[in-house]
C-alpha cells in the first residue's frame, strides 16, 4: 500500500511540473534577451516568384521597402513612439503605386479604388480603423485620427471622409490613386472569369494577389503597435471589406505578447481571427511568437474552408523578436533591428 501512494505522489509531482512549463508565458520570454527597439515591414503575400518580376521591377520593390523601414526604424532610433513609427512607414508604402494600397491600390468591380485601414497601440489596446473611403490620401493617417480623436473604433464610406475632412487630412481626388497597371489586372480577371466576383478564385493572376501594406514595431519604452492599409481585392463588389480594418484578424498589438499585421485572402483571416490568434496562443498557450505564427498560418488557416487560406503576417513580440509566416509563394517583407541590421525578403527561399 505504500508503494502505491509513493507512485501516485510521484505522478502527481510530475505532472504538475510539466503543466507548469507548458502554461507559463513567462518561461518563453525570460529566455530571450529584449532588443531596445524593432520594426517589420510588409507589401503583400501572394505568388510572387522570380520568373514573374523583373530584375528591374525587383529592385524598385527592394527600394521602397528599404526606405519605408528606415524612415520608421529612424523614429524608432530617436526614441520616437511605435505608433508613429508603424503610421510614417506605411504611409511611405501607402504613397508608391507598387502595392495596393493608397496609390497604387486595386480597382474594384466598377473600377473605382476603395481603401480599408487600421492602425492599434498595444499599451492601451486602444484602435482605429477606416473602410471604403474613396478621397482620404492617406488611409492610415485617419485610422490614427479615428484611434485618437473619436470615440469609435472604425468609420465607413462617407462619413469617414467627412471625419477625415474635419479632422484636416489630405483630401485627394479619386483619380489621385488610379494606375494603369491596376486597370490591366482587372481587365485580365473580369476576361478570365466573368463569374467570378473577386481575383483571389483565380490563381493564374498573379499580380491580383499581393500588394496589402503592414508594419508592426516596438519602441524604446516597450511599447507595441501595429497597422495595416490596402485596397482591397481586385475585382470585389458591394462594398466588400476584408480583414486589413478589423481589429484582431488584420492588425492587432498587446505590449504583454505581439504586435501583427496581417495580408492575405481577407475573409479566411476574418474568420480565423489571425492576429488575434497568433496574440491568444502566446497569451495562454505560452508559445513563443515564432510557434503561435507557425501554427496559424502553415495550420489553422488552411484548414478554414474547402480552398484553404492563403496569406502571412509579420509580427513582432514585446522581447523585440520578429516573425515573417507565410503559405504563399513569396511575401514582401523586411525588418531592422536596435543594431541597424537591414533585411529585406520577397520569394519563398
Amino acid at each position: 500500500m505504500k508503494t502505491f501512494y509513493y507512485l501516485i505522489f510521484t505522478f502527481l509531482i510530475v505532472t504538475s511540473c510539466k503543466t507548469d512549463s507548458k502554461s507559463s508565458p513567462e518561461i518563453i520570454q525570460k529566455e530571450v534577451k529584449k532588443a531596445e527597439f524593432s520594426i517589420i515591414i510588409h507589401g503583400g503575400a501572394g505568388s510572387i516568384r522570380r520568373d514573374n518580376i523583373s530584375e528591374e521591377k525587383e529592385a524598385e520593390y527592394r527600394q521602397k521597402l528599404e526606405e519605408a523601414i528606415r524612415v520608421g526604424h529612424d523614429i524608432l532610433k530617436n526614441g520616437g513612439t511605435s505608433l508613429d513609427a508603424v503610421q510614417k512607414t506605411i504611409t511611405v508604402l501607402e504613397d508608391s503605386p507598387l502595392f495596393n494600397a493608397g496609390k497604387g491600390a486595386v480597382l474594384t468591380f466598377e473600377g473605382i479604388n476603395e481603401h480599408d485601414a487600421s492602425i492599434m497601440d498595444g499599451q492601451t489596446l486602444n484602435a482605429g480603423a477606416s473602410a471604403g473611403t474613396k478621397t482620404v490620401k492617406n488611409p492610415i493617417n485617419l485610422a490614427r485620427a479615428v484611434m485618437v480623436q473619436s470615440p469609435h473604433v472604425m468609420l465607413s464610406g462617407f462619413g469617414a471622409e467627412t471625419f477625415a475632412k474635419d479632422q484636416g487630412l489630405e483630401i485627394v481626388e479619386p483619380n489621385y490613386f488610379f494606375t494603369e497597371q491596376k486597370l490591366k489586372s482587372l481587365k485580365r480577371v473580369q476576361d478570365f472569369n466573368k463569374n467570378k466576383v473577386a481575383s483571389f478564385y483565380n490563381d493564374n493572376i498573379n499580380d491580383s494577389k499581393f500588394g496589402t501594406v503592414g508594419c508592426a514595431a516596438l519602441d524604446k519604452n516597450g511599447n507595441l503597435a501595429a497597422g495595416t492599409s490596402t485596397g482591397g481585392m481586385t475585382n470585389k463588389r458591394w462594398g466588400r471589406i476584408g480583414d486589413s480594418p478589423i481589429i484582431g484578424a488584420g492588425t492587432y498589438a498587446n505590449n504583454n505578447t505581439c504586435a501583427v499585421s496581417s495580408t492575405g485572402w481577407g475573409e479566411f483571416f476574418i474568420r480565423g481571427m489571425v492576429a488575434y490568434d497568433i496574440s491568444a496562443l502566446m497569451e495562454y498557450k505560452g508559445l513563443s511568437l515564432k510557434e503561435a505564427a507557425k501554427e496559424v498560418i502553415q495550420n489553422k488557416l488552411p484548414s478554414i474552408g474547402e480552398q484553404g487560406a492563403t496569406g502571412g503576417i509579420v509580427a513582432i513580440d514585446k522581447n523585440g523578436n520578429m516573425a515573417m509566416e507565410f503559405n504563399t509563394q513569396g511575401m514582401f517583407r523586411a525588418t531592422m533591428n536596435d543594431k541597424g541590421e537591414l533585411y529585406i525578403g520577397m520569394f519563398k527561399n
